[in-house]
């Protein structure tokens, strides 16, 4: 299965009726693996800040978690797996696996928690196929 086909059908599918705004899988290093054409485009030090808050969980706290300019608030997350950030109605959720970063965004009417699960299924799912 390419890495578009885990975007395209398993992030970006429909829960109870609603589905991500966008989505994507980025490496480590920052280069896209895959992206919903809605993903927007990130500066890389926004990637590489993301990346350090895992390594230094609180990092993001005082300034926010920005993706193209667009600042989410640093909510509760899980230090070094996932890292959760709030904007309006809408939201964030990244989660860590050994070699990406799977992002979702999402605005009403999906919820946090809908989002939160689409999100971490997905990166459970790599870690356990040791990705």
């Amino acid at each position: 299965m390419s890495w578009q086909t885990y975007v395209d059908d398993h992030l970006m599918c429909e829960v109870e009726g609603v589905h991500l705004t966008a989505a994507a899988i980025i490496g480590i290093d920052g280069t896209v693996w895959a992206k919903s054409n809605t993903f927007p485009q990130f500066k890389p030090e926004e990637m590489s800040n993301i990346v350090k808050d895992f390594d230094e969980p609180g990092f993001l706290a005082p300034t926010g978690l920005f993706l193209d300019g667009v600042k989410y608030m640093v909510i509760q997350g899980e230090p070094g797996a996932v890292i959760r950030g709030k904007k309006g109605s809408g939201g964030i959720t990244v989660k860590k696996t050994g070699q990406a970063l799977i992002i979702g965004i999402y605005e009403e009417p999906m919820t946090p928690g809908q989002c939160n699960m689409v999100v971490e299924k997905m990166g459970d799912y790599l870690i356990d196929q040791g990705l």
